[in-house]
């Protein structure tokens, strides 16, 4: 067994953070080992944790880690963080409000860029999601950024979505909107103590009510979250949605609707890597010739259109593959 390989799969941090970043930056070594990896991934149970910014996913996912080491298992999460726009990197504010976890041998706590991916994800996410499995983690938790309706990509990584709503912050309306009711698995109102919180409940409660269940026969359930400083209540909260997310793996298991999941986290796997494999090539040969330029002038000027072009170099690229 190559030595990366073998190290990660013992749990080593420093190697499995030097992969997660080797992916990040696209390195060709990366894949090989990715590649390597992928007969010792499968095992983990993923969770998503989506919602708006400032709906207090972090806070969320933080108690959640605590939740899960009292059940003995162990945890890595992803944290995707809004791209610095000076250096292209995660602003890693998730990683520090988890400080607290840091010296925990049973958590792993990573932060990664979004870099303009669509669906508040990154590109690496997946890959990154393989590192953490093959670590050994018992649970993974995925907490995206929150950039409205994009951020139901989350239920192409995740076995279980967990959808965060604040009140008074106009949620009701993106609910709706951004498509949230068809992917949440549990809702959350955190923040219950605020004023609306009564209002939102209702309304989120008759939504659920109008619709029928979801395509896995499970009725999302809807946990109340309060203040963050009061720590006896909030820590009652938080186990009642981890207990609802347990609930929610079981009856996935119970169904065999989890199968079903994963069969459709396989197929978007299959899609990102020939994407991955037929994108990459062709764009470094458009940007290294200076042909993207030339194009993207052309466009500018409105002597073409992006569907012409990318018509004209799909067709030259397959005659030049046959």
């Amino acid at each position: 067994m190559d030595a990366t390989i073998k190290k990660i799969c013992a749990g080593d941090v420093r190697t499995a953070s030097r992969l997660i970043r080797d992916i990040e930056d696209k390195l060709p070594d990366a894949k090989a080992k990715i590649k390597k990896l992928y007969a010792h991934t499968g095992k983990s149970f993923i969770i998503g944790i989506t919602g708006a910014p400032g709906a207090g996913k972090s806070t969320l996912t933080d108690a959640l880690i605590t939740e899960f080491r009292k059940l003995n298992k162990t945890v890595g999460v992803l944290a995707v963080d809004p791209t610095s726009p000076f250096t292209g990197g995660a602003i890693l504010g998730d990683r520090i409000r988890m400080q607290r976890h840091a010296e925990d041998p049973g958590v792993f706590v990573r932060s990664l860029a979004t870099r303009g991916a669509l669906g508040g994800l990154s590109q690496a996410v997946g890959n990154a999601i393989h590192v953490i499995e093959a670590m050994g983690k018992d649970i993974i938790i995925v907490e995206t950024v929150g950039i409205g309706q994009q951020e139901i990509d989350i239920i192409n990584h995740a076995h279980s979505v967990v959808v965060v709503l604040v009140p008074g912050m106009g949620d009701e309306i993106q609910t709706m909107k951004a498509g949230l009711m068809e992917i949440a698995d549990v809702f959350v109102i955190n923040k219950a103590n605020r004023p609306g919180t009564g209002q939102l409940q209702t309304e989120l409660a008759s939504m659920l009510n109008l619709s029928s269940q979801t395509a896995d026969d499970w009725k999302p359930p809807i946990v109340m979250v309060g203040d963050a400083f009061k720590s006896e209540t909030f820590s009652e909260n938080t186990a009642e949605l981890t207990q609802k997310i347990k609930e929610h793996h079981a009856h996935l298991r119970q169904s065999g609707k989890l199968t079903e999941r994963m069969h459709r986290k396989a197929m978007v796997e299959i899609k990102d890597a020939l994407s991955a494999c037929l994108m990459e090539p062709l764009m470094h040969s458009l940007i290294t010739s200076g042909e993207m330029k030339k194009l993207s002038e052309k466009i500018k000027n409105r002597k073409s259109d992006p569907y012409t072009v990318a018509e004209e170099i799909t067709q030259r690229f397959l005659r030049k593959e046959s």
